[in-house]
């Protein structure tokens, strides 16, 4: 028998953990009783977190001498300024990227750059379509409102890295507002915004590095941080994100030869990372494999992992070697651009196969690492609950559909525990021409204790927030 503070569970089924509101299932051990039944199961149950609704976070910046505010966005809940790459940090995702740098240091000299707070101003958006004209539909935009309240953060330790960055973003113009008499007042005393924007990549800051005086070809200049970009909801995709970047310069006469070793060095250290988790005599291995892309200059790195159970062999991206930017041209040197994304790749390395327990509040996760060991993780969350809800709107055929702002509104609304969204069926009315679609939404949770009610209030708020998208419910 298992107690569960008063109570006592016997022959409980595994899928019957939701009978238990705030409690998860963390193990289980047959009993071979009188009234034994095949299958039934007992289990131990330990206190998980409830199932709070989070509220974003309101974060306070100040500009020159002005206060601004702006709220976390509601799809990225939880996932600003975590600090899992500080050096207090004792996070599988800083240990991963301290093995990887730390390896790389025996073969090239490097530099670490300090990354700043990922808040970039408008006009910064150029940047972006030199690497990927498409990337722009997929940026979590902020507006900035005016703060003249007291002058203390409400978020503690956040303000001192908006202020050193945001203070150099004084060429932001804001809007001034009209005043009583139709002409415009400046802003101070009166609520004005500006729009900035999320980095998507650490690639937005590769031209500061370059074109800094003190740049050496040669030096292998290192640069990490976390990223955010809107994205459909899948197993291995993640809004949010920490990435590594690599920026190495060189003449352009041994391009070949310095791609070359940074390739060789990276595939060894990488093969060496996935391979430290497998169990030993295992037949089956993790393999690194740089991908030769259509314009024939640059690569993406594909692992082929088993690390998530038998017979469940996943080809993941975890990054990209980029040669060839059009916006950088440079008369004497060639450059390397590296992206790694590193909450994949600790996925990977440890068998964490849900990417938002990298992200989650609970202590119990960073209890399950030993510091500067890789061991494979066990989940302490068995058989969390799933529920399935069906959802069918009329579109507006002269807005169309964004299936991206789709799965981002679906990502708020739910607090990330929708792991799922699969098109059903388009049915077409006979008579109007009017289009409808239909999508099945699976809602799971990792790390918290989720209730039948509370996955259907998520699914009516859905309902209403979807007509923002000019989509109407049936």
């Amino acid at each position: 028998m298992a107690a569960l503070g008063g109570f006592i569970l016997s022959d409980v089924h595994p899928f019957s953990c939701e009978a238990v509101p705030g409690y998860r299932c963390t193990g289980y051990r047959s009993q071979d009783k009188s009234f034994h039944v095949e299958g039934a199961l007992n289990h131990i149950f330990t206190r998980s977190l409830p199932f709070k609704g989070s509220q974003p976070r309101i974060f306070r910046v100040k500009l020159g001498d002005q206060w601004f505010s702006f709220p976390e966005p509601e799809a990225l809940v939880g996932k600003l300024n975590r600090g899992f790459l500080e050096t207090s940090s004792c996070h599988p995702i800083k240990t991963i990227n301290e093995k990887l740098i730390s390896e790389l240091g025996k073969a090239f000299p490097l530099k670490r750059l300090k990354c700043p707070f990922p808040l970039l101003p408008p006009e910064e958006t150029s940047v972006l379509t030199s690497w990927n004209c498409d990337i722009l539909s997929s940026v979590f935009w902020i507006h900035l409102l005016e703060d003249n309240s007291n002058s203390e953060s409400l978020t503690g330790g956040t303000t001192e890295d908006m202020e050193d960055f945001l203070v150099s973003l004084s060429e932001l113009s804001f809007p001034k507002s009209p005043g009583r008499d139709g002409k415009e007042e400046s802003h101070e005393g009166l609520y004005a915004q500006a729009k900035i924007w999320l980095r998507p990549s650490l690639l937005v800051h590769v031209q500061t590095v370059i074109q800094a005086p003190d740049f050496l070809p040669g030096s292998l200049y290192i640069l990490s941080g976390p990223v955010f970009q809107k994205c459909h909801i899948l197993p291995f995709t993640m809004p949010a994100f920490h990435e590594t970047l690599l920026i190495l310069g060189f003449n352009k006469n041994p391009k070949d030869d310095c791609l070359q070793s940074l390739r060789n060095h990276l595939k060894g250290i990488l093969d060496s990372l996935l391979t430290q988790t497998l169990l030993e005599g295992s037949k089956q291995s993790n393999s690194v494999e740089f991908v030769f892309q259509p314009n024939g200059k640059d690569y993406m790195i594909n692992v082929k992992s088993h690390n998530f159970g038998p017979g469940c062999a996943k080809d993941l991206s975890i990054g990209s070697v980029t040669t060839s930017v059009p916006s950088i041209i440079h008369e004497e040197q060639c450059f390397v651009f590296v992206s790694m994304n590193l909450d994949l790749l600790a996925m990977l390395v440890w068998g964490i196969s849900d990417w938002r327990m990298l992200w989650t509040f609970d202590k119990c996760f960073l209890k399950s690492f030993v510091p500067e060991k890789i061991e494979p993780f066990k989940s302490y969350s068995l058989y969390p609950p799933i529920y399935v809800h069906d959802i069918s709107f009329w579109l507006d055929e002269k807005k169309g559909f964004d299936e991206l702002e789709f799965h981002t509104v679906a990502r708020a609304v739910s607090q990330d525990t929708v792991i799922s969204i699969k098109f059903l069926s388009r049915f077409q009315h006979p008579k109007t021409k009017q289009v409808s679609l239909c999508y099945r939404l699976t809602y799971q949770t990792c790390d918290k204790a989720l209730t039948q009610q509370q996955v259907a209030s998520m699914q009516s708020q859905f309902r209403k927030e979807i007509q923002r998208l000019h989509l109407t419910p049936r």
